[in-house]
């Protein structure tokens, strides 16, 4: 089992999402109203440098634990329980049929059994863990048991960086099932509580676009694409000679020349959509499905001025920017005008911050 908290943890006490991306880290803590709606009681956003954290590893450990040091203090919070992720690339992931009615201590006895069949490298090496989904839809007093493994390493890796920030890791998730928790909440807010649609979700990191096709809860098609936002740095630098740091510093902070909207941004973010209308092309030719009834984009580049209508134009279908923040109270805390501008890019925090109020 995993060596603190767990994957599928419980927690009621405060928690921190903490998200580490390639490009920054991103920190949420949310609380809940008596009518039982959330409050964002604190976000903020920490960026990372280039290389500090490469496919999911840490390759810079003291400049990383650094920077959520300093998330932490930009945060203003004193909670010091902490839930982070893994990417899904270090994850191993997979459902199976158990009988009913089995202890705790036999569950674990099977699981570990049946986990020897999937895991590549031997159970001493991997951190485990696993949860009863619910009962078998194919075979009658059966459960459906979702186990996940990772390489000790990688959980130690996270592990290592939250008690260097000072915090204590309570829950370990993997990244595309928090980014789905807190789209679950957006998907709900579609017609019909969004029953039986097929929403394609796409993250758009710094370097890679995960996408996901989710109907009912249930992830029908997932993909990595290699575009991101890092690739509007590369033209900018190229456009205008600016090194590499002047280019990212120059793009958050908006301080670029007159003809860099219509010159660079608007083929970048048509480029953009393009890659989007090509990922679901090949859901469609691999799949038996042709069409997704929304589009929802989420990460740090999803909130691009006229990113949604360039996906809309390229697909035809319906596009929305991912807000996980949409429908919570604003705390006293947070600066509303700003997080409504980087909300995109929270999705996978908010999602691990949501996993305190998990029954």
């Amino acid at each position: 089992m995993f060596t603190f908290g767990s994957l599928f943890g419980r927690q009621s006490a405060p928690l921190l999402g903490l998200d580490i991306s390639s490009s920054s880290v991103k920190l949420v803590e949310l609380g809940l109203r008596k009518d039982g709606g959330f409050v964002l009681e604190r976000c903020a956003i920490e960026p990372l440098e280039r290389g500090w954290i490469n496919d999911g590893n840490v390759e810079k450990f003291d400049e990383v634990a650094e920077a959520m040091r300093r998330v932490i203090k930009k945060s203003g919070t004193r909670t010091r329980n902490v839930a982070m992720a893994l990417p899904a690339s270090a994850v191993i992931t997979k459902k199976i049929i158990l009988p009913g009615g089995l202890s705790e201590q036999d569950l674990e006895v099977q699981v570990e059994t049946e986990a020897n069949q999937y895991i590549p490298f031997s159970l001493d090496e991997v951190s485990l863990d696993f949860c009863v989904v619910g009962p078998s839809s194919t075979s009658a007093g059966d459960v459906e048991v979702l186990i996940a493994a990772s390489r000790k390493e990688k959980v130690q890796d996270r592990q290592g960086l939250a008690e260097a920030a000072g915090l204590k890791p309570v829950i370990i998730d993997v990244e595309s099932y928090a980014a789905r928790l807190a789209a679950s909440r957006l998907i709900g807010g579609l017609p019909d509580a969004g029953k039986d649609q097929l929403v394609a979700l796409f993250e758009v990191g710094a370097s890679t676009t995960s996408m996901q096709v989710i109907r009912n809860d249930e992830v029908l098609y997932d993909r990595d694409q290699a575009f991101g936002g890092a690739q509007l740095t590369q033209l900018i630098v190229r456009h205008y000679g600016f090194s590499p740091e002047e280019a990212e510093t120059k793009k958050r902070s908006g301080e670029l020349p007159e003809d860099y909207e219509m010159g660079v941004l608007k083929p970048f973010v048509d480029s953009m959509a393009q890659e989007v209308a090509r990922a679901l092309q090949f859901f469609f030719t691999s799949t038996p499905h042709n069409r997704v009834d929304q589009i929802m984009v989420a990460g740090g580049s999803a909130a691009l001025p006229g990113l949604s209508e360039s996906i809309m134009a390229h697909t035809s279908f319906p596009c929305t920017l991912a807000d996980p923040f949409q429908g919570m109270e604003i705390g006293d805390n947070v600066r509303e005008k700003k997080v409504r501008r980087e909300a995109p890019s929270y999705l996978t925090s908010c999602g691990l911050a949501m996993r305190r109020f998990l029954q």
